[in-house]
């Protein structure tokens, strides 16, 4: 039995609930610097609350389209190619990125959710990065790719 589908299934819902708590988290905290009425360094705050506003939506659009890919892998069984690997590659290198500010600034329970979304998304492109061939070395029925009947490779000779 392969993992495959299910690290995918995993991952597609992880992504897609952390684009969800990613698109919430900093459109509460762009309402609550609105409602403080306060500038930081003399920055206008309803230019702050709006820049995060839209930093969560991009975000949050960003780990969903991450989430689709992991979706239609898991849907498909086929692997991520082109496009949709580049996109599971990023959010990896993101999550270790994010994994190692938020040691410092959140605490080891974030740092643990992070490299563990880091970890199933690696495994997801590792478990079907593995190119699956015959036991034999042939193909199965002992027929070749137009229909022909495949000839055993010829024997080693000794001098």
């Amino acid at each position: 039995m392969t993992v495959r589908r299910p690290v995918a299934w995993v991952v597609a819902v992880v992504l897609f609930a952390e684009a969800v708590g990613v698109a919430a988290l900093n459109w509460f905290l762009g309402i609550v610097v609105d409602r403080q009425d306060m500038s930081l360094a003399g920055l206008d705050p309803a230019m702050m609350s709006v820049s995060s506003k839209i930093g969560g939506v991009v975000f949050g659009l960003y780990f969903a389209l991450c989430g689709l890919v992991a979706l239609l892998v898991a849907v498909r069984g086929r692997p991520p190619a082109g496009l949709g690997r580049v996109l599971l590659i990023s959010a990896a290198v993101v999550h270790a990125l994010l994994g190692a500010f938020t040691w410092g600034l959140v605490g080891w329970h974030a740092f643990l959710f992070m490299v563990l979304v880091l970890a199933l998304i690696v495994l997801l492109l590792m478990t079907y990065d593995a190119r699956e061939e015959p036991a034999t070395g042939r193909p199965e029925g002992g027929k070749g790719d137009d229909g022909s009947p495949v000839s055993p490779p010829p024997a080693p000779t000794t001098p």
